[in-house]
């Protein structure tokens, strides 16, 4: 109760100013509206905080002085002070803690949703990053995804377009798992197999020995948020794109596992345009089979493939699927695709809306609502957010690249139990269990 309280109190201010504006003509400081929002998500961190990230990740999707404020949630967030700092530590290291280090700064380095990130050094000279997780956070969670179930329940009395129990289902699921460190520490383990040997992304090493359920401590990696790079060289961006392409897919095709939130705050760049993955709590693990029904569609839109589509889409989970959803479905799919069809130079998308997807998603949106709704798959639904966040990426980068090579060049050769094998051997090595 005292959650919802806050976010009423906190948000409805705001809100209530902006439609004072909207309604009646008050003229409104956008700039300083926009920075009293960003306080107020900021002090509430949680899941809703996360809702801001993921909007300011989407170019022009909110007016600029909303994504300027809004985009500082994501690396620069306020943070919790040092009585705070001090206390947790104590509590996850002992009241020895501080001699557990070398040097351990007092301002957090980043702050984020569920967390703030220090920086420290180790006893033997290793520059380090100690990830404490903010108070309470288990609590502000199951308050959050009570709303966001209300929510849900509220938008389907109106809007019928999308059955939202599976996409509740994983939301809950991916942010119960974000708040297990320990966790995090294997998905991190696991990126480092996945990706050895890839020298355009770096993952940084946990450090067991000052780690814990709500602390993790892992290796400090040096570099820049791809804001500052917007306008550099375009073989510079280029390289940025196709080194996230790798740090993302990779994974996928390799061993059948997505990073599920790639927001500004969740890696950087290096000057030679390599990149660094920064967080790993929210991490998607898929049956292979869901890996071989998305290289299925792919074939079956650029082959013309009804029937193989109609697979595709039953792999993934969709049941009961007319000939008017499947050409529905279609529309969505042809647009993700479409980038990775010709095998030419080119940018992610060719419109210059700034806005990656939206008016084919408004399109899908209105068919969906038409023909009474679908129910997407849990699976499905960090697939999506995974493209669109990185489509906005590239889109932001104004990358020109030859996506059909990146593309083929993973899936060339795909042996569903070849996967199964590497993704078995992967998960066994960092401790983690296969999917259900």
């Amino acid at each position: 109760m005292r959650r919802y309280a806050r976010v009423g109190g906190a948000v409805g201010g705001v809100a209530a100013r902006f439609a004072g504006s909207r309604l009646f003509g008050i003229e409104l400081d956008r700039d300083r509206h926009a920075a009293e929002l960003t306080r107020a998500l900021g002090g509430l961190k949680g899941p809703l905080m996360k809702v801001a990230q993921l909007l300011a990740t989407i170019p022009d999707a909110l007016p600029a002085e909303y994504a300027a404020e809004l985009a500082q949630l994501q690396s620069d967030a306020p943070s919790m002070g040092w009585p705070f700092v001090r206390r947790r530590m104590a509590t996850e290291l002992g009241p020895d803690w501080r001699a557990r280090f070398e040097e351990f700064d007092r301002e957090a380095a980043h702050a984020a949703s569920l967390g703030q990130v220090h920086r420290a050094i180790a006893l033997d000279g290793c520059e380090l990053a100690c990830k404490l997780q903010y108070p309470d956070m288990a609590s502000a969670v199951e308050a959050d995804l009570r709303q966001l179930k209300l929510i849900f329940s509220i938008y389907e009395r109106y809007d019928k377009a999308i059955a939202t129990q599976q996409i509740h289902a994983e939301i809950s699921e991916r942010l119960h798992e974000e708040l297990d460190y320990e966790r995090e520490a294997r998905h991190m383990r696991l990126y480092t197999a996945m990706l050895d040997g890839d020298d355009g992304v770096y993952v940084p090493e946990p450090v067991a020995a000052l780690s814990t359920d709500r602390l993790l401590t892992m290796t400090w990696l040096d570099g820049h948020s791809l804001t500052r790079f917007g306008e550099s060289d375009l073989e510079f961006r280029n390289t940025i794109a196709r080194n996230m392409f790798r740090a993302w897919y990779v994974p996928f095709y390799e061993c059948g596992v997505i990073h599920g939130d790639p927001h500004l705050g969740n890696y950087s760049a290096r000057p030679d345009g390599s990149i660094n993955l920064l967080d790993f709590g929210c991490i998607r693990i898929f049956p292979p089979s869901f890996v071989r029904g998305v290289i299925d569609l792919y074939h079956a839109l650029r082959n013309g493939d009804r029937d193989l589509a109609v697979h595709a889409y039953e792999t993934w989970g969709f049941a009961d699927l007319s000939a008017e959803m499947i050409d529905t479905l279609n529309i969505w799919a042809e647009f993700v695709y479409s980038p990775l069809m010709e095998d030419k130079v080119q940018r992610i998308q060719e419109s210059e809306s700034g806005v990656y997807g939206a008016r084919i998603a408004s399109r899908l949106h209105n068919e969906l609502r038409r023909l009474g709704g679908v129910t997407p798959p849990r699976e499905f639904v960090l697939m999506d957010r995974a493209a669109i966040g990185l489509g906005s990426v590239f889109l932001r980068l104004k990358a020109e690249v030859n996506w059909h090579d990146l593309f083929h060049g993973l899936i060339g050769d795909f042996d569903e139990k070849a996967l199964a094998k590497r993704q078995a051997a992967a998960l066994k090595a960092a401790g983690l269990d296969a999917p259900g």
